[in-house]
């Protein structure tokens, strides 16, 4: 028996599976947190007794508040859901906080660092949404308690599975949440004898026959989850279930539009329509704050991005490697270490530190960015600068996880 559940990360970084047996390539590993807006790691109660506990990432403005919230929520990667890294959507929570909110991404029970179990309802579409739900709702239930938090002015958005959950949390009674945003919303199930099909289809008329919040929904033509021709039934069966929801249909987005969310290049999809749609429901949307992007390594004329046997280090199997690299779109980047090691990323959260990551995590000497998107960055004087400093200088100690530094760099916007 096989099931598959995708979410946005193996879409958008399948490649970690494809290469994992290849020399020079190790596990992903965690992201740094972004402290220019001020991103932080909090526990929220859940569960049977608030037993259980959520490690949310959070994402908010300077000051006291208190701020409009969104909630975005995560779908599911294939393999045990523990085993899952900590979503962040930062993209999105770029974005948001430039419009003054605070946003919250909460794994669920059984996720990632999360306590509590997940709870799996096979082929039953309705049930397994329902139980999803169940978080956010305890998300929902500690974000109102925040003296930082407007609890007038709530949007919650779900990406995939996460999208599942979200439209069926609208059938409850929710003080303060204005709209919900369904991200190409669903769950896959290949299990032997699963109609998932036909079973999500069931569970959005479900939902519409007790929604009680607007909601956006959002497909591209070329998911590679849900056809349009699906997304067409669920949609119907949610309307004359009773149910309130606004599809958008959007053109293909690169290989696969069910990672558009997670994309640099997403915002240029998702963004109008949000923004309308929040504007409809009385939520905020007017940029606030300036948050500086991340400095980007210079292009250096080291050599041309398609000259294999420039990259240094690489055996065989790294050449192999970084001609595949080459046929990847942006955003990407390629990493390389005197010791042999390399890893490429491409697509989702910043690749140049997933790249780096990687590498460094399979390499005893340091790594270095090779190229990004386009361009060759290396400069071997620098490479060779850092190596000699790594060796003599001891690792640095920083904050614990969940400190929130001041995020320097933000800015009111005219």
């Amino acid at each position: 028996m096989f099931r598959a559940r995708i979410s946005v990360r193996k879409l958008t970084s399948a490649f970690l599976a494809a290469l994992a047996l290849l020399p020079g390539l190790a596990i992903e590993q965690e992201l740094q947190l972004d402290y220019r807006i001020n991103e932080h790691i909090i526990l929220i109660p859940a569960g049977q007794d608030h037993q259980a506990r959520l490690e949310t990432t959070v994402f908010q403005p300077n000051g006291p508040g208190p701020f409009p919230l969104i909630i975005i929520n995560h779908g599911k990667d294939p393999g045990h859901p523990n085993l899952q890294p900590r979503d962040r959507f930062y993209h999105m929570a770029h974005a948001f906080v430039e419009r003054g909110y605070a946003v919250m991404v909460p794994m669920r029970q059984g996720f990632a660092n999360s306590t509590g179990y997940y709870h799996d309802h096979g082929c039953d579409m309705t049930a397994n949404g329902y139980t999803q739900a169940e978080d956010i709702v305890a998300t929902l239930a500690y974000a109102r308690g925040q003296s930082w938090i407007d609890a007038d002015h709530i949007v919650v958005a779900g990406q995939s599975y996460g999208g599942l959950a979200t439209v069926a949390l609208g059938t409850q009674d929710l003080p303060g949440v204005r709209g919900l945003i369904n991200f190409a919303g669903g769950l896959r199930d290949d299990s032997n004898g699963c109609g998932w099909r036909s079973a999500l289809v069931s569970a959005f008329a479900e939902y519409g026959a007790q929604n009680k919040v607007p909601s956006l929904w959002m497909y591209g033509q070329n998911d590679s989850l849900f056809s349009p021709e699906l997304v067409a039934r669920m949609h119907d069966a949610f309307e004359q279930a009773g149910g309130h929801a606004q599809l958008v249909e959007y053109a293909a987005f690169k290989r696969d539009s069910h990672g558009m969310l997670a994309s640099r290049d997403g915002e240029k999809v998702w963004l109008a329509d949000t923004m309308t749609f929040l504007q409809q429901v009385g939520m905020p949307t007017k940029v606030v704050y300036k948050v500086p992007e991340p400095p980007q390594p210079q292009a250096t004329n080291f050599a041309g991005i398609d000259d294999i046997d420039a990259v240094p280090f690489l055996s065989e199997n790294g050449k192999r490697a970084y001609r595949e690299y080459l046929t990847k779109m942006t955003p990407r980047a390629f990493a390389v270490s005197p010791s042999g090691a390399w890893c490429w990323a491409e697509e989702g959260e910043d690749p140049d530190a997933r790249a780096l990551a990687t590498c460094s995590a399979k390499s005893d000497q340091p790594c270095r960015l090779y190229s990004v998107d386009e361009n060759v960055v290396w400069n071997p004087d620098l490479a060779e600068k850092a190596a000699v400093t790594a060796s003599n200088t001891p690792a640095p100690v920083g904050p614990a996880d969940g400190a929130v530094g001041n995020a320097a760099g933000m800015t009111a916007a005219n």
